[in-house]
């Protein structure tokens, strides 16, 4: 199978990286508005796996035409570009009969590609947004909770989160993937399922302790983006449902101050000569302090609690019901041997096996793609651990 790769960056480096090492993949173009820097990600990604099957070209992702026309010549193409180029890029593969994944990070973007699904079915073709870390892994493995713990549930929680190893204040974060992304899931509501309804509440509260071995108490808290499509899904069989953010302690409280002053807005302001927005300035600022290339971990926990035998009526009562609880954990560490960071790992390689899945023909399904429901979660955990990448399941 012939795959393209749309970026160039970090994600797009890693999802090429692990699209190489599969010997049913006989090619991988690297596509980037900068050509060097495809240049450079070609060659690193051929000198890490001792093959000579990525080549790299120059497109900009803004036009559709191009895009359609390269992807002409390929099953299947991820994005890995800030959000806002996914629907053109969609419509894109579409008319290319190109296979298509990305790796989301906006509700109202991802709704907008899962409303192009019949016209990608009648085309034979598979759209599938959110196939990053979460969304994305963290889905495909919630829905697979839902299925072992019979189809209905008191609550289905995630929380996830990518840390720097060793915080250093004041800021105690490392930036692990795109500031665009970012400050969409600080600025934007969080969609959630609340007795058993969606209802969409305001980011950056809720914050709540989270314990796991091995790292002090963190703090969780709601961002946008994390759960995707599953409060759809769900609707009427979790009591609730919600994604909440990892960090350490008094992090969240100095971006709720950004959020509150009006700092992430994209209203333009007249600032001299210039027109320029506030989250312009604050996602140049983010770029400069976040950044840094320390050793980071990425932690992800995934809890399905048990319904009441009582059913529906007391399950969204939110009446208390001690039920057993189904998990699966995820903590995983920067790789030096490669050079790539964890969250490189836990969210462009689940969106690569997603790909290869679309492409290979593991995924069936055609229009738009849910991870909770349309990827085969036996398949995928089992690509994750042949990686060495571990997910532990539990019950309690």
């Amino acid at each position: 199978m012939k795959l393209l790769v749309i970026g160039a960056g970090m994600m797009g480096s890693a999802a090429a990286y692990d699209m190489a090492r599969s010997p049913d993949v006989q090619s991988i173009t690297v596509a980037d508005t900068d050509k060097k820097r495809a240049k450079q990600t070609a060659a690193r990604v051929n000198k890490l796996t001792g093959k000579d099957k990525v080549s790299a070209v120059e497109l900009d992702a803004s036009s559709q035409r191009s895009a359609r026309k390269l992807m002409g010549d390929h099953a299947a193409a991820l994005s890995a570009v800030p959000y806002f180029f996914n629907l053109g890029l969609a419509k894109a593969a579409i008319e290319a009969r190109c296979h298509f994944a990305d790796l989301g990070g906006n509700n109202t973007v991802v709704k907008e590609e899962l409303g192009l699904s019949r016209s990608a079915e009648k085309r034979d073709v598979a759209i599938a947004p959110d196939c990053g870390l979460s969304p994305g892994m963290a889905s495909i493995l919630a829905g697979e909770l839902m299925r072992r713990i019979g189809g209905v549930a008191d609550a289905l929680k995630i929380y996830v989160g990518g840390l720097p190893q060793k915080p250093k204040p004041p800021f105690n974060y490392q930036l692990v993937f795109s500031v665009e992304g970012l400050i969409n899931e600080y600025a934007e509501p969080a969609k959630i399922l609340r007795k058993g309804k969606i209802v969409s509440i305001e980011p950056l509260t809720e914050i709540e302790s989270f314990r796991i071995a091995g790292f002090p108490t963190l703090e969780a808290f709601h961002t946008s983006g994390g759960t995707s499509t599953l409060p759809e899904t769900f609707a009427g069989k979790v009591g609730e449902c919600f994604e909440k953010t990892l960090r350490y302690p008094g992090h969240v409280a100095f971006i709720r101050n950004l959020y509150d002053l009006g700092l992430f807005s994209k209203e333009k302001l007249e600032i001299g000569k210039a027109d320029v927005s506030p989250r312009e300035i604050t996602a140049r600022l983010m770029q400069e302090k976040f950044a840094g290339e320390e050793p980071e971990v990425t932690i992800m926990r995934i809890e399905a609690h048990e319904a009441s035998p009582k059913g529906l009526k007391k399950l969204f009562s939110r009446e208390q019901f001690e039920g057993k609880v189904l998990a699966f954990t995820l903590v995983d560490h920067f790789d030096e041997k490669t050079g790539m960071t964890s969250m490189m790992r836990t969210t462009a390689w689940p969106a690569s096996i997603v790909v290869m899945m679309l492409a290979g023909g593991a995924i069936s399904a055609r229009g738009g793609i849910h991870q909770e429901t349309d990827v085969p979660a036996d398949v995928f955990l089992a690509e994750m651990a042949h990686r060495g990448v571990e997910i532990k399941y539990s019950e309690s």
